[in-house]
């Protein structure tokens, strides 16, 4: 397998490239409207054909590449089960596996930063956690349908469960982080550790975070698989 994982230095926004070496077929997570050419450039030095983008959940703070990369490539848009994205080609539910050769991604229901998101399980060995679980944080949970509640529940029970040796590689990275494990989650995630559901979600309630700066621009854009309209 091949794994690479790209940043936007403006949104703080990881894109992963996982493309199976055999059929050179490959998937983009995430991708980011204004790194599409760096993408590409990736894609046709390593010789891949981009079948499919995938999204996490319908971004606040960044405009997706999807409809660009559909446009340039004929690779499908994905993403997870209700959310409102009519324009997309396939819709994951919880427990669904997207096979690119010899590579299963499972994808994990994992709500509460928004009302739909999935994280994505690669090969059994790494999960893409998108913003619910960030190395040593969490996503917020205070709009789009957001959730304490179930941000807690999905965490604790879908991802902790995992083999801790599972690597873990977020959506965003605010402090130079690139890769975690589920046990160093479970033992120094500070909005976890020593915490129940009533003391996350009363924590989560009182961050009083700004909104992001792109959010009117991005969650329509979004809703149209990152068509901005003009």
């Amino acid at each position: 397998m091949l794994f690479r994982q790209l940043y936007d230095n403006e949104t703080s926004t990881y894109t992963y490239l996982i493309a199976d070496e055999i059929s050179r077929e490959a998937v983009l997570v995430d991708p980011v409207l204004e790194q599409v050419d760096r993408d590409l450039k990736l894609l046709q030095e390593l010789g891949l054909t981009l079948r499919y983008c995938i999204e996490t959940h319908i971004h606040a703070d960044h405009v997706t590449g999807t409809d660009k990369l559909r446009s340039l490539t004929g690779c499908q848009g994905i993403v997870p089960e209700n959310a409102k994205v009519a324009c997309a080609d396939r819709f994951m539910k919880d427990g669904e596996i997207l096979r690119i050769g010899n590579i299963e991604i499972k994808a994990i229901a994992t709500l509460g930063h928004t009302d739909s998101h999935n994280s994505y399980l690669v090969n059994g060995d790494r999960v893409l956690t998108g913003d619910s679980l960030f190395i040593r944080g969490c996503g917020r949970t205070d709009f789009q349908s957001g959730d304490p509640g179930l941000m807690y529940d999905h965490v604790t029970q879908k991802l902790f469960t995992l083999p801790d040796e599972t690597l873990v590689y977020p959506g965003h990275d605010y402090k130079g982080h690139t890769v975690s494990t589920i046990g160093e989650e479970k033992k120094y995630n500070p909005r976890f550790v020593g915490k129940d559901r009533a003391s996350f979600i009363e924590m989560m309630n009182n961050l009083n975070l700004p909104d992001p700066k792109k959010i009117a621009e991005a969650v329509p854009a979004n809703e149209r698989c990152g068509k901005v309209l003009v």
